[in-house]
């Protein structure tokens, strides 16, 4: 079996599959890749078990088709030395033994036999809908910073995809902090929910791009989904368990109103936290009138900050706590203007979202306060 690709080429894809890799596996033959020659295509898989992506790459021209496992660390060192040349693979299906040669230069490893490679989930009977490529980024960039790593609450370390009559809803939360992002240009027309797992979002957040139109085909039963778009598959293995019920703590009642630039409050809050509790990292925010006031302190280390902000407040003054790292995740998240804050009291929890809405698009976030210190 014989074939030529582009080392440029063959280097982005498997790079774009090779987060799938772990570096503690329990059969040594996922350490490889796994290469299927076909008559027009060379598709290439990388699997942990529980996450598995495939790409799809065009050969330059190739002689017989087969299927070979070749160890992933030795073959991406090699082609990151190459620049954009085309690379023969010569292998010997008999005895596993590949040959890379470019014009310059020979190149022999051993793989292994490609029956030993785990086969691939089917998922039968899946219920399924499409989703354009920029909506899932989005949703997976607004909610994937927000999910647990609780190992006792497995449900929580994945992101909830709810299918509802008329919109598509991602929810995650640690508990501390909650995020809920709603689509109501995409309407299932069903009722069904599904939790996926951190580890394939964060790969295809790194292979899916915001302002894509293409569409992402979603595929899912009780125990695993599949994501195609473009040239890449993605099955995972689903997180079993029943979600929390998010809405039970979202709060109906926040009567304080606050309206602060953006960015100004993102910077002003990462320049006082420099002098929070390393611990706590708690900022307050004290709001009266017009003007929102943030400090910190580390009294262990007589570090203190106060820097003031103009608003706009429509409310009770007050004072509460937040864990500022919290509130940097969530601004940073966000991407407009001004955001508003709605608040209750010291001890229950703020609601943040962006001042202006988008017709097709709601997100809430979620925070709880901290206690202040007297």
């Amino acid at each position: 079996m014989k074939f030529i690709v582009s080392s440029t080429l063959l280097l982005k894809n498997v790079q774009s599959i090779s987060g799938v890799l772990s570096t503690n596996n329990t059969m040594p033959i996922l350490d490889d890749f796994l290469f299927d020659v076909k008559e027009n295509e060379l598709e290439i898989t990388a699997s942990d078990l529980e996450t598995t992506m495939q790409v799809s790459v065009g050969m330059t021209q190739s002689d017989g088709t087969g299927t070979i496992a070749i160890p992933a660390k030795i073959l991406l060192d090699t082609l990151k030395t190459f620049a954009d040349i085309p690379i023969t693979f010569d292998i010997n299906l008999e005895d596993s033994a590949i040959e890379l040669s470019t014009d310059e230069g020979k190149f022999k490893l051993t793989g292994h036999k490609a029956d030993e490679y785990p086969q691939l989930p089917i998922i039968e009977e899946p219920q399924e809908f499409e989703i354009t490529a920029d909506a899932m980024a989005t949703a997976i960039n607004k909610t994937i910073f927000a999910t647990g790593v609780d190992e006792l609450r497995p449900v929580m370390s994945g992101v909830l995809c709810e299918l509802n009559e008329d919109d598509i809803t991602f929810v995650a939360t640690d508990a501390h902090k909650l995020v809920r992002y709603r689509r109501t240009d995409y309407k299932p027309g069903l009722s069904q929910n599904f939790i996926i797992p951190k580890k394939p979002l964060n790969q295809m957040k790194s292979i899916l791009s915001a302002g894509d139109d293409e569409k992402v085909q979603v595929q899912y039963n009780e125990t695993n989904a599949f994501f195609h778009f473009n040239n890449v598959n993605v099955i995972c293995r689903l997180i079993e368990g029943k979600y929390p019920n998010y809405e039970a703590v979202i709060p109906k009642d926040n009567t304080n109103t606050l309206t602060v630039d953006r960015q100004n409050l993102l910077n002003s809050i990462k320049r006082v936290s420099i002098f929070a509790n390393q611990s706590t990292h708690q900022v307050r925010f004290g709001i009266s009138g017009q003007e929102l006031v943030l400090s910190a302190e580390d009294v262990d280390f007589s570090n203190e900050a106060k820097e003031r902000l103009n608003c706009n407040y429509d409310g009770e003054d007050m004072e509460i706590g937040f864990n500022s790292r919290f509130i940097i995740e969530m601004l940073n998240n966000l991407t407009n203007d001004e955001v508003i804050f709605e608040l209750s009291t010291p001890e229950r929890a703020g609601l943040i979202s962006p001042a202006e809405k988008d017709e097709n698009e709601d997100i809430l976030m979620l925070v709880m306060p901290v206690m202040l210190n007297s």
